[in-house]
């Protein structure tokens, strides 16, 4: 039970406390569960990062899923999902409730012209993180390189392009190339 309420409380205070979305709290939930309370290492962090990214829902909710079921199961799992959720939940729930115009009161308005900043700093800092932790592989590399010009350039002009069909064609050079090196033979033939 202590557990229970210790993982309930780590990504409440995550949920509560970092804003920017998914990808600021990467950075965040690597430095309580990895760093800090050893939960899990920092391999199964990229590996709960990329699985996180590429299933339905926000990529934070399911890092802190995966983090709570890796610890102590399915009751693990919701205390970590309900303590990452609550906190936006309750702070949306009364800004709707008490403040009709609240973006157009100008101490709001300056407080998230600072926090625009803050969160490209915290997912600077995961993506950094992740490169240097990820195996040094040439297409690994090059993929994730031309990802994110491709990204870049899509948030610079306002393309309208999905993130997730950039992971496809990713996936598709990928696998293009692993076919075309004969890979699919080389661990077929391994495998007889």
């Amino acid at each position: 039970m202590k557990l229970l309420l210790d993982l309930f409380l780590t990504f409440a205070k995550i949920g509560m406390f970092t804003f920017g979305g998914g990808y600021a709290m990467i950075s965040v939930i690597e430095n309580n569960c990895v760093e800090r309370k050893k939960w899990i290492t920092h391999d199964e962090m990229m590996d709960m990062t990329v699985v996180a990214e590429s299933t339905p829902g926000p990529i934070a909710i399911n890092c802190s899923t995966f983090t709570g079921y890796r610890i102590a199961g399915f009751p693990g799992a919701l205390a970590s999902t309900v303590g990452m959720v609550i906190p936006s939940f309750i702070i949306i729930f009364v800004i709707s409730m008490f403040l009709d115009n609240f973006l157009e009161l100008t101490v709001v308005a300056n407080a998230f012209r600072g926090i625009k900043i803050a969160v490209g700093i915290l997912i600077l800092d995961a993506a950094i993180n992740m490169i240097i932790k990820m195996k040094k592989k040439l297409l690994p590399m090059l993929i994730m390189i031309l990802s994110g010009i491709a990204m870049l350039l899509i948030n610079i002009f306002s393309w309208n392009f999905s993130s997730v069909s950039l992971m496809l064609i990713a996936a598709a050079v990928s696998l293009v190339i692993f076919l075309l090196s004969g890979g699919a033979k080389k661990k077929g033939g391994a495998e007889e």
